[in-house]
């Protein structure tokens, strides 16, 4: 079977700021290599790009403790205050009857972020150990990850709109808690983990073994 070619095995290289496609034969001179349309510096890997994904990842599984275990918002009712931590906001979510809620506010502010962290070091690991197999199904689960990033805001957001609406003097006030704080870091980390990641590394592995046969 033939193998399919790939734009690093034809030495062409992607301009990162405005797509440019250039030939980057001379591998010697990339690090000085620039972009001919916009000047930008270019080069057919980012160099260093698996340890900076590395530590955002385990920067957000760091953070990802105390968001949950630290109380997000503060509810003040008639001068009693009570702290709600993610978990038990939801827990008071479905103990209310709003299932519909209480299972987004789960998938978002829970799942979602968690899946994040432990796709992206499964797709590390595949690169590192260098597998070859269901590159395919790698490169879809870095789409999905990015693509799901974006709805870990949802609780931050409604936590902003709650903060805005709920607010009755001294009858009835909520306000963010520092779980809050750490919980946006890990949305803010995860994201930035996501766009740094090269999915271009799931398919080096299979084309460095091909062309050693």
């Amino acid at each position: 079977m033939s193998r399919r070619r790939t734009a690093q095995s034809a030495n062409l290289v992607a301009c990162r700021s405005c797509g440019q496609i250039s030939d980057g034969c001379n591998r010697a001179a990339e690090a000085t290599l620039r972009c001919p349309l916009c000047h930008s510096k270019i080069s057919s890997r980012e160099e260093g790009m698996i340890s900076k994904t590395w530590a955002l990842v385990l920067t957000g599984f760091i953070l990802y403790v105390p968001a949950n275990l630290f109380p997000i918002m503060t509810v003040e009712i008639l001068g009693s205050a009570k702290k709600e931590t993610i978990l038990s906001g939801v827990i008071e979510l479905f103990s209310s009857g709003m299932w519909a809620i209480g299972l987004l506010v789960f998938c978002a502010s829970i799942t979602v972020p968690l899946a994040k962290l432990v796709g992206l070091s499964y797709l590390l690991i595949s690169i590192q150990f260098g597998w070859v197999s269901r590159k395919e199904d790698r490169t879809r689960l870095y789409r999905l990850v990015e693509f799901i990033g974006r709805w870990s805001m949802l609780d931050v957001f409604l936590l902003s709109i709650l903060v805005a609406v709920v607010n009755l003097g001294q009858v009835a006030t909520i306000s963010p808690d520092i779980g809050a704080v750490f919980f946006a870091f890990v949305v803010i980390i995860t994201m930035f983990a996501a766009h740094i990641f090269d999915p271009r590394l799931i398919w080096d592995n299979s084309e460095r073994k091909t062309s050693t046969l």
